[in-house]
């Protein structure tokens, strides 16, 4: 089963050795995403963005630093708008994710983008106080358990906090129509009543 492997990195430096060792051991930039602050315009995430946060968070990713290097293989990086929170950086797939999420819906916040983006509610709430204080969320893609272990493995090696991991949802499959005891479909109605007897009128027999 299909499945992701999250864990918070505490600076830039811990984050580029756990990408760049995922990267050696052969996983590609669509299985690889990384969630981080972006503080280049304000280091105070508490507040809603202002009018020159997009141009700090898209000014972030293209002067890009120690991390913006070390995720250009990714298979995409870019800037998105947390309400309530401020500019965030993501690079990889949870970009799209996040981008598509119906962010701050029920949760609100970074947790409720997350959990927009797949990742449960549990990790999610913990990712966010994380991720407030500038740590650095990674997730990378596991095909089997043999792999989640080994990711789990890599970023112990590395000193990561928060390890957990999470089954990829998969689409539903569509439902059937309800049928009922008799074989048809139950907008047929209630349960029907046999025709009455037409030799019994008022309750005697003729």
């Amino acid at each position: 089963m299909a499945t992701s492997v999250f864990c918070i990195a505490k600076d830039d430096h811990m984050t580029v050795a756990i990408v760049e060792k995922l990267r050696s051991e052969g996983y590609g930039g669509s299985d690889v995403s990384v969630l981080y602050p972006d503080t280049s315009t304000s280091r105070d995430l508490g507040h809603e963005m202002h009018s020159k946060a997009p141009e700090g968070a898209t000014a972030g990713v293209s002067s890009g630093g120690v991390l913006g290097g070390a995720l250009g293989w990714l298979v995409g990086i870019g800037s998105l708008a947390i309400p309530g929170v401020g500019p965030f950086i993501a690079a990889g797939p949870i970009l799209a994710a996040l981008s598509g999420a119906a962010i701050g819906a029920a949760v609100g916040g970074v947790a409720g983008a997350l959990i927009g983006a797949g990742i449960p509610e549990v990790e999610a709430k913990r990712y966010e106080g994380k991720l407030r204080a500038g740590r650095i969320l990674i997730s990378t893609h596991a095909q089997d358990g043999k792999q989640v272990a080994r990711i789990k493995e890599l970023y112990q090696q590395a000193g990561a906090e928060d390890i957990a991991s999470a089954a990829e949802a998969t689409p539903a499959a569509p439902k059937s129509p309800a049928r009922d005891d008799r074989g048809r479909g139950s907008d047929q109605g209630a349960t029907s009543r046999p025709a009455p007897d037409p030799r019994t009128i008022g309750g005697r027999q003729h």
